[in-house]
C-alpha cells in the first residue's frame, strides 16, 4: 500500500469508529430521547480536549456468529480530557454496539483508563448505557466485570469515581456504580436492577415495570442507590460538572477554592428562623442558605429526595468547598433513623476521603423509636454515622441551632467524638431527653402523689427546662466552645475553618477499621 492509501485507510477506520453500530442504530437511540456515547462525552468535556484511547479495539469472540460481526471500539468509548480545565478520565458505553454489552475487550478498555487515572490522580467518570454482560462470551465477560470491580475498590478513596446511568444497567453491571462515590440517573430513560422485571415475575410473581423496579425515581427516593435524579441527559451531565467543581482531583489534593473578597459577614435574617415554640418545625435549608456563599452554585444537595429528615450536600464558605450535614426539623422533626444515618455516614466518609471540611448543623430530638427501626437494625445503622464522624480527620465544626438530645447529641459531631469547634445558638437545648419525658421519669413519684398530677408535671417540666433546655451546662463544661447569636454564625465559621485549614490528625496504625456495615 502507498502512503496515500494508508492514510485513506486510517481516515476510513476513524469514520467507521465514529459511527459505532451504524447510523440506523444511532437514529434509534435518538428516538428514545437518548444521546449517543460520543455526544455525551462532547457535552461533558471542554471542547477540543478529548483524547480517545482504544478506538480500534475489537472483540475476540468467535462463538454464536460473533465472528461475522465486528465494530471498532467494541461498544465503549474511552479516553481522557478536561472539565473546566481539570483532567478527568471517562468511559462512555455505546448502546448502538451489541446493546452496550460488556465483553472481555470492552472491560479491558475501561480498566486501562482506570489504571491511568490511579497513576495520575484524576477522577474517573463512567457514562453507563449497557444491557449487561455479553452472553455469547460467557465467563470472559464476567471476568471483565470483576476486573472493573477490583479497580473500583482499589480506587475508592484515592480518586473520585462518578457514575452516570444513561440507560439500562442490569445484573453484574450495577455493582461497579455501587462501589463508586456518586450515582446519577436520568428519569424515564435509565434504570438499575440486579434482576429484571421478567425474572422478578417468574420468581416472586410480582408484576412490575423496569421504571417501577429500578428507575431514577425509585432509586432516588426509596432505595437511596441514586444520589441525583435528573430530568434529562443534559441536566445529568451538567450535574456531573457541578459536582466536580466541589471536589479535588485525588486524596492528596485540597478541593478547589474560588476567589473570595471579605465583606460584611453578618446575616441578621438568621435571627428570625428559629420559632418561639420549640416544637414548631422550620426548614434547615434556610439556615444553610443564610450561612454559605451566595449564588446559583452555592449549594449542591446530595440525596435530596431520600431520607429527607437529614440534609447533606456541598457548599462554599468564603470560596472554600465544604460538606454540610444538617438535621431537617421540617421532616420527622429531624430525627435520626436508619436511612438518615446511612445517607449521612456515606457522605461524611466521602468528604473525609477527599479533604473536604465538614459543617454540621444540629437540631435533633433523638433516634426514631419503634419496632420497625429496631428490627431493621437502627443500632448498627446509627453506629455507621457515629463511626464515620469519629474516624474523620478533616476540619469538623458543629453548630447546634435547637435540640441536641440523647445519643443523637453525641453522634452529630459532638466535641466528645473529635469535633474541632462546637458552637450553639442561645435557642440550643442540650439534654438527655425532652423536658416532658425527663420530668415524667425523674419526678414520677412526686407527680403521682400530687393533688393535681397534671399541674405537677407542668411545674416539673418547667423546672427541667430551666435547668437543661439551654446551652449553658454544656458551655460551662467546655463541650460548647462558644454560644453565639445566629447572625454571627457565618463570620464565626469562616474564621474557624480558616484556623483549621492546616489541621493534622492521625488515626492509630491499623490495616483498616471494621465499620458496622
Amino acid at each position: 500500500m502507498t502512503k496515500a492509501e494508508k492514510s485513506a485507510e486510517l481516515l476510513r477506520k476513524n469514520q467507521e469508529a465514529l459511527l459505532g453500530g451504524g447510523q440506523s442504530r444511532i437514529d434509534a437511540q435518538h428516538k428514545k430521547g437518548k444521546l449517543t456515547a460520543r455526544e455525551r462525552i462532547d457535552l461533558l468535556l471542554d471542547p477540543g480536549t478529548f483524547e480517545e484511547i482504544g478506538k480500534f479495539v475489537m472483540h475476540r469472540c468467535k462463538d454464536f456468529g460473533l465472528d461475522k460481526e465486528y465494530y471498532l471500539g467494541d461498544g465503549v468509548v474511552t479516553g481522557y480530557g478536561k472539565v473546566n480545565g481539570r483532567l478527568v478520565y471517562v468511559f462512555s458505553q455505546d448502546f448502538t454496539v451489541f446493546g452496550g454489552s460488556l465483553s472481555e475487550t470492552h472491560a479491558e478498555k475501561i480498566c486501562k483508563i482506570m489504571d491511568l487515572a490511579m497513576k495520575n490522580g484524576a477522577p474517573v467518570i463512567g457514562l453507563n448505557d449497557s444491557g449487561g454482560a455479553r452472553i455469547q462470551e460467557g465467563v470472559m465477560s464476567l471476568g471483565g466485570y470483576a476486573d472493573i470491580f477490583y479497580r473500583n475498590t482499589l480506587a475508592s478513596g484515592v480518586i473520585p469515581q462518578l457514575s452516570a446511568i444513561m440507560g439500562p444497567c442490569a445484573g453484574g453491571a450495577v455493582y461497579s456504580p455501587a462501589i463508586t462515590d456518586f450515582i446519577l440517573m436520568v428519569e424515564n430513560t435509565s434504570y438499575m436492577f440486579v434482576t429484571g422485571p421478567n425474572v422478578v415475575k417468574t420468581v416472586t410473581h410480582e408484576e412490575v415495570t423496569s421504571e417501577e423496579l429500578g428507575g431514577a425515581s425509585t432509586h432516588s427516593t426509596k432505595s437511596g442507590v441514586a444520589h441525583f435524579a435528573c430530568a434529562n441527559e443534559v441536566e445529568c451531565i451538567n450535574h456531573l460538572k457541578k459536582l466536580l467543581s466541589f471536589i479535588p482531583q485525588n486524596c492528596e489534593e485540597e478541593p478547589p477554592r474560588l476567589p473570595y473578597t471579605p465583606s460584611d459577614e453578618m446575616r441578621p435574617e438568621l435571627d428570625d428562623i428559629i420559632p418561639d415554640n420549640p416544637n414548631q418545625p422550620y426548614d434547615i435549608r434556610d439556615v444553610i442558605f443564610g450561612i454559605i456563599d451566595e449564588g446559583e452554585n452555592g449549594f449542591l444537595e446530595v440525596h435530596k429526595n431520600f431520607a429527607e429528615n437529614i440534609v447533606v450536600g456541598f457548599a462554599r464558605l468564603a470560596g472554600r468547598s465544604i460538606g454540610i450535614v444538617a438535621n431537617q426539623p421540617a421532616v420527622l422533626a429531624g430525627v435520626l433513623d436508619i436511612n438518615a444515618s446511612i445517607k449521612a455516614a456515606r457522605f461524611v466518609r466521602f468528604c473525609d476521603s477527599f479533604n473536604i471540611p465538614l459543617l454540621v448543623l444540629e437540631d435533633v430530638p433523638g433516634f426514631l423509636p419503634g419496632t420497625d427501626q429496631e428490627w431493621h437494625g437502627i443500632i448498627t445503622h446509627g453506629a455507621k454515622l457515629l463511626y464515620a464522624f469519629c474516624e474523620a480527620t478533616v476540619p469538623r465544626v458543629t453548630v447546634i441551632t435547637r435540640k441536641a438530645y440523647g445519643g443523637a447529641y453525641d453522634v452529630m459531631n459532638s466535641k466528645h467524638i473529635g469535633a474541632d469547634m462546637n458552637y450553639a445558638w442561645p435557642t440550643a437545648e442540650i439534654a438527655v431527653m425532652g423536658a416532658k419525658g425527663a420530668a415524667e421519669i425523674i419526678f414520677r413519684k412526686e407527680i403521682s402523689e400530687a393533688a393535681d398530677p397534671e399541674a405537677a408535671l407542668k411545674e416539673k417540666e418547667a423546672e427541667y427546662n430551666h435547668k437543661f433546655a439551654n446551652p449553658w451546662r454544656a458551655a460551662h463544661r467546655g463541650f460548647i466552645d462558644e454560644v453565639i447569636e445566629p447572625h454571627q454564625t457565618r463570620q464565626k465559621l469562616i474564621t474557624a475553618f480558616e484556623m483549621l485549614q492546616n489541621k493534622v490528625a492521625t488515626l492509630p496504625r491499623k490495616k483498616h477499621g471494621n465499620i458496622p456495615l
